[in-house]
């Protein structure tokens, strides 16, 4: 769907996908959505730290950050948007720097 590049989103029309929400929990730490050359990307903040330009979404006892940049183009927060080199990580209790 086109977005006009002007158009402000506000975190509370992004939404977080269960699953999305249940992942992070069992990571035990917040993440940020940023941008990559294959689009928007959710990394713990210990890979990509937040910036005091990002939105801030709640899931469950954490923050989702979200980039200015790719926030006006999202309506929500879903698993396609986690690398899948994470995926091999989830035995990882908390976030860790990397």
């Amino acid at each position: 769907m086109y977005v006009k590049p002007d158009t402000p989103q506000l975190p509370e029309d992004i939404t977080v996908n269960e699953d999305v929400a249940e992942y992070i929990e069992r990571r035990g730490c917040d993440f940020r959505v940023c941008t990559s050359c294959g689009g928007p990307i959710l990394l713990p903040v210990g890979m990509k730290p937040a910036k005091s330009t990002d939105l801030k979404i709640r899931s469950g006892n954490h923050t989702i950050y979200i980039s200015i940049h790719q926030a006006r183009y999202l309506h929500s927060i879903h698993r396609g948007m986690l690398p899948m080199f994470l995926d091999q990580m989830e035995d990882y209790s908390t976030c860790h720097e990397y």
